[in-house]
C-alpha cells in the first residue's frame, strides 16, 4: 500500500488501552506525550485518533499464528506439517488439523486477546469523545458510528468463533464482564452495524481506505447474516441479499470485479476496486505480514532474491488442489508449484509437489505453497501487500449463495459465471456454470490421505448439499482465511475426513474460551465440549 496513507495509521497519539491480557482489566487509560486537556484536534489529526482500533488488526489477522492460521489450520485447503527443519513445534499445528485444540491453544487465545484489545481501544477512544475529553468540533457522529462498526467487527469474530463471550461497551465500568449468549453476541453485532450504517461515510477512496465506510460495514453484516442459521438456528437469506444488493446498486464508480484475478492480492493492492476492507501493511511501517515466511522452504530466497530467509511450513492440502479444473487460473495464481528457479544463475533451486507425506513428516519440497499475496523480487520479512477481508468478489458470491439457497438456482448461477470468467480467459466457455450444476455435490475426495498418496476411509462430497457451491467458494477464496467458516456452514467441518483429519466432535465449530480467562473470570462458562 501507499506508504503515506501507511504512515498515517502507524503513528499513533493515544497508547492503546492496556488490556493485552483479556477483558477484564477496563480501568486503565494510557496516554502517549499529549494529555487530552492540551489537545484540540483538527480534521488531520482524526485518523490519529482512530488509528490504534485499526492498528490492532494488523497482528490479529496475517500476523504469527493469527486468524489466518486459525481459520485455514483447522480447514480442509492449508495444512502444516512437520518438516525436515522443524514445525512440530509442540504439536500447536497436529492439534489444529486433527481439531484436538483444547482450552490452552494459543490460536485461539490470540484472536480472543486481540478482539478485546480492540473492543476495549475502541470502547476508550468512544468514550474520550463522548465524554468530551477528545473535543471534537464536527462529524463526532459519524465517527463514533465508526467506531462502533470497528468494535462490532471484533465482536463479530468472537461470535463466529468463541461464541458465548462478554459484551463489554463500558469503558469505565471496572466490574468483572458477564456472559452473554451466543444469541445475544448475535443480536448486539447485528444491531451495533445497523445503527451505524446509515451515518457512515459513503466514499471508497484513499481517504476511506482501511476504515469502516458505510460499505465495508455492509459487507460485514452481510457476513453475520450469511452465517445467521449457524449462530442462532435462523437462517437470513433474504437479509443477506438485500445488503449485497445495496453494495451492487452503490458499486459503479466505488468498486468493481477485477479484470486480473491477482489485482487484490499485488504489493500495491490499495489501487485496487475490488477491495471494500482491507487491513494496511507495509514492510517496513507495518511488519505483520509474514505469511510468506512461514510457507516458502528456506532455499527459495535464491528465487526471489529475498532480503529474508523463510522459515518453511504450511502448503496445500493435495486433495483440495485435485479439485480445480486445469484451466482455472486461479490454480497457479493461488499457489507456488513445481520447479522454482534461481534468479541469477536459473537453475532449479527447488521442485514443489503435489503430494505431502503426511502431518507428521514432509518433505522441505513436498506441498504447494501459498503464492496468492504477491511476494516480490528481494522480498523482506513482511510484505506490503494488503490483506482483504471484504472483496466485491465476495459480495456477489453471498449473494449467489443466498439465491441458491432460496430456490433461484439459475439466478445464482449467473452470479458465479460472472465471478468465474476472469478465471477462464484461456477457454471462456468452461467459466459458464449452471444452477442445476450448484446443486451437485462436491467434487473434493474426502477421506484419509496416505503417506503414498492414495485416499482410505473414502467419503467423497457428492453427499454435501450445495457442494459445488463450496467448491467455488474454495476456489476463489483460498487463503483468505474463511474456509473453517464455510466448512460450517455447510456441514462439513464435523462430518468429514481430509488429509490426516478425522471428524471429532460438532461442539468443535467452536473454539474454547481460553482458560487464563475462566481463572480471571468466574463469571464466565466454557464451551461445551471441552
Amino acid at each position: 500500500m501507499n506508504r503515506n496513507i501507511k504512515a498515517s495509521f502507524a503513528v499513533v497519539l493515544f497508547g492503546t488501552a492496556t488490556l493485552l491480557n483479556g477483558c477484564t482489566k477496563l480501568d486503565e487509560t494510557v496516554y502517549d506525550r499529549v494529555p487530552t486537556e492540551e489537545f484540540v484536534p483538527t480534521e488531520k489529526d482524526i485518523p490519529t485518533i482512530i488509528a490504534p482500533v485499526y492498528t490492532n488488526l494488523r497482528g490479529m489477522h496475517a500476523s504469527w499464528q493469527g486468524n489466518f492460521d486459525l481459520q485455514e489450520e483447522a480447514a480442509d485447503v492449508i495444512v502444516t506439517p512437520a518438516r525436515p527443519n522443524g514445525w512440530f513445534d509442540g504439536g500447536t499445528y497436529q492439534r489444529m488439523h486433527q481439531h484436538a485444540w483444547n482450552a490452552v491453544q494459543w490460536q485461539p487465545q490470540n484472536l480472543w486477546e486481540h478482539c478485546y484489545r480492540g473492543i476495549n481501544t475502541a470502547n476508550r477512544v468512544i468514550y474520550q469523545m463522548e465524554s468530551g475529553e477528545v473535543p471534537i468540533a464536527s462529524g463526532k457522529e459519524q465517527l463514533v458510528a465508526e467506531l462502533k462498526a470497528a468494535r462490532a467487527y471484533y465482536y463479530y469474530n468472537l461470535l463466529d468463533n468463541h461464541g458465548n463471550v462478554p459484551i463489554v461497551t463500558d469503558y469505565k465500568d471496572v466490574s468483572l464482564p458477564k456472559q452473554s449468549t451466543r444469541l445475544e453476541v448475535y443480536n448486539f453485532v447485528v444491531k451495533e452495524f445497523t445503527d451505524a450504517i446509515p451515518l457512515l461515510n459513503e466514499k471508497a477512496d484513499q481517504s476511506t481506505y482501511g476504515r469502516f465506510t458505510k460499505w465495508a460495514a455492509k459487507a460485514m453484516l452481510a457476513k453475520v447474516y450469511l452465517n445467521a442459521g449457524v449462530y442462532t438456528g435462523t437462517p437470513q437469506w433474504d437479509k443477506v441479499i438485500q445488503e449485497c444488493n445495496d453494495i451492487i446498486a452503490a458499486a459503479p464508480g466505488r468498486y468493481v470485479l477485477e479484470a486480473d484475478y491477482k489485482a487484490p492480492f499485488k504489493t500495491d493492492n490499495h489501487n485496487s476496486k475490488e477491495l471494500i476492507f482491507a487491513v494496511p501493511y507495509d514492510e517496513i511501517q507495518a511488519t505483520q505480514f509474514n505469511m510468506h515466511m512461514k510457507t516458502l522452504d528456506p532455499v527459495h530466497r535464491a528465487v526471489l532474491s529475498m532480503a529474508a530467509q523463510p522459515w518453511g511450513g504450511n502448503a496445500a492440502v493435495p486433495q483440495f488442489i485435485d479439485t480445480y479444473d486445469p484451466d482455472d487460473s486461479r490454480l497457479k495464481d493461488t499457489w507456488i508449484m513445481g520447479p522454482q528457479l534461481n534468479a541469477t544463475t536459473g537453475a532449479v533451486v527447488i521442485n514443489y509437489t503435489k503430494h505431502l507425506d503426511g502431518l507428521a513428516l514432509s518433505g522441505s519440497n513436498q506441498g504447494y505453497r501459498i503464492g496468492k499475496y504477491e511476494i516480490k523480487i528481494g522480498a523482506r520479512g513482511a510484505l506490503s501487500t494488503d490483506y482483504p477481508l471484504a472483496r466485491y468478489s465476495d459480495v456477489l458470491m453471498m449473494k449467489a449463495e443466498a439465491l441458491l439457497r432460496t430456490g433461484k438456482a439459475n439466478e445464482a448461477a449467473e452470479i458465479v459465471t460472472q465471478v468465474r470468467q476472469r478465471a477462464f480467459k484461456a477457454n471462456p466457455a468452461k467459466a459458464t456454470v449452471t444452477g442445476a450444476q450448484l446443486m451437485m455435490g462436491s467434487s473434493y475426495k474426502y477421506g484419509y490421505y496416505n503417506t503414498n498418496g492414495t485416499i482410505s476411509e473414502y467419503q467423497g462430497g457428492d453427499d454435501i448439499q450445495f457442494g459445488r457451491f463450496l467448491d467455488e467458494l474454495g476456489w476463489e477464496f483460498a487463503a483468505e482465511a474463511r474456509r473453517r467458516q464455510d466448512l460450517i456452514r455447510f456441514g462439513v467441518f464435523s462430518t468429514k475426513t481430509w488429509f490426516n483429519h478425522r471428524p471429532t466432535s460438532p461442539n468443535k465449530a467452536l473454539f474454547p474460551l481460553p482458560e487464563a480467562e475462566l481463572v480471571k473470570n468466574s463469571n464466565l462458562k466454557q464451551n461445551p465440549g471441552y
